[in-house]
């Protein structure tokens, strides 16, 4: 039977979310949580979308502002599959809060089997959805579950690389004679790029082969000239990504294997090496000029000064190969970045988790792995010193 065509719709939780108004004791906050989550999971069950939506926020705000290890002890699968089945079922808003949970789902159980049987449980699912989507809520939020979800779950390069091209296609699909591709909008752009770099941070070099690197780098150069200014900064951090992993110092190095015979697959055609480079000193008057661009009409100062910061630290890293450092303060301690794997890592899951980035960085065991940070305990412990984030 399927749950959203269920003929009983005479059960609702709107009844809890009314209820106990007033303010619990100290003694009782937890008790209250807990019952508040298991009555959220049980409305999941529910006909009405807008009961399931409700659930679903009040599960992500849960999964935020608390470490819920214990429900998850008794709920893991549970939750897991009727989030997945409001995916494929529910509406946009609720595919969103449904990817939203699944994600923050994976952060919260971290490395091992629970976080891989996520990924291979949900990646199907999610890759016929973002197929099938249509909305920029939906998708963008779908595409970042995948991205989560992988980072935690994914447990060799193949995996990896799977959700990456998944990703991808989304702004550079393979062509199909039957399938007419649609532009997706300049928010989209942005997400499947910060993705996608997300994802590559955790790949070696030699994931990207000499043929996809230069189509890889020729598409993200034309998107340092699109309209929108989220897209050019993501394209950006991803071109700089890429030239700190040295990627094209492997470029560099097969076009002089091919050279002298000791290539065979994948090998770089003198001709191909001469592309890359006139494709690289393009970029790099790219960098320049944004990092120069005056405001127009209309133009958000803000923003113009975030390219303008970005793209200054992307030239200077170009010319003497030093990422800009960035230091996040969490409680007493702090993240320091020293390269531009970590920003972006750092971001991606600042921005994910939103309010709950403070908590989980203080609680959330995998986060304190992922960046080698230890926070500062509120009484009698310190925290290490000059903490420094590592590539995960």
């Amino acid at each position: 039977m399927d749950l959203f065509d269920s003929d009983d719709d005479t059960c609702s939780v709107s009844s809890f979310f009314s209820m106990r108004s007033e303010r619990p004791r100290m003694d009782e906050v937890h008790v209250h949580k807990d019952l508040m989550l298991d009555q959220s999971l049980d409305a999941l069950y529910e006909k009405r979308s807008s009961t399931r939506e409700k659930a679903l926020a009040s599960i992500v705000e849960a999964f935020k502002s608390d470490m819920q290890h214990e429900f998850l002890q008794k709920n893991f699968a549970t939750l897991l599959h009727q989030c997945l089945h409001c995916i494929k079922k529910g509406s946009t808003k609720e595919s969103s809060l449904a990817s939203h949970v699944i994600g923050l789902l994976a952060l919260t159980v971290g490395l091992g089997d629970q976080a891989q049987e996520i990924l291979e449980e949900s990646v199907t699912l999610l890759s016929q959805a973002l197929k099938s989507g249509r909305e920029a809520l939906k998708i963008n939020s779908i595409l970042e579950c995948l991205a989560v979800i992988t980072f935690v779950g994914g447990a060799n390069a193949e995996q990896t690389e799977r959700s990456m091209q998944i990703i991808w296609q989304m702004i550079h699909p393979k062509l199909v004679s039957n399938v007419v591709a649609t532009k997706p909008s300049a928010d989209v752009i942005t997400t499947v790029v910060s993705s996608w770099a997300f994802l590559l941070t955790t790949v070696d070099r030699y994931t990207l082969g000499p043929k996809i690197l230069q189509e890889t780098v020729t598409y993200l150069s034309t998107l340092l000239e699109n309209n929108d200014r989220s897209v050019r900064i993501a394209a950006g951090e991803a071109l700089a990504l890429l030239f700190e992993m040295g990627t094209l110092e492997k470029f560099d190095a097969e076009a002089k294997g091919s050279d002298n015979g000791s290539v065979e697959e994948g090998s770089v055609s003198e001709e191909a090496l001469i592309k890359m480079h006139k494709l690289i000193s393009k970029v790099t008057n790219q960098f320049r000029d944004l990092a120069a661009e005056a405001g127009g009409k209309g133009c958000a100062k803000k923003d113009l000064n975030t390219q303008r910061s970005l793209f200054k630290d992307l030239v200077e890293f170009l010319e003497g190969g030093v990422a800009p450092e960035t230091s996040t303060k969490v409680g007493g301690a702090s993240i320091q970045t020293s390269t531009w794997c970590q920003m972006i890592q750092l971001n991606y899951l600042k921005h994910f988790l939103g309010g709950g980035f403070i908590k989980h960085m203080q609680e959330n065991e995998f986060l304190h792995d992922v960046f080698s940070f230890t926070p500062k305990k509120i009484r009698g412990h310190s925290t290490k010193s000059d903490e420094e984030l590592v590539c995960f």
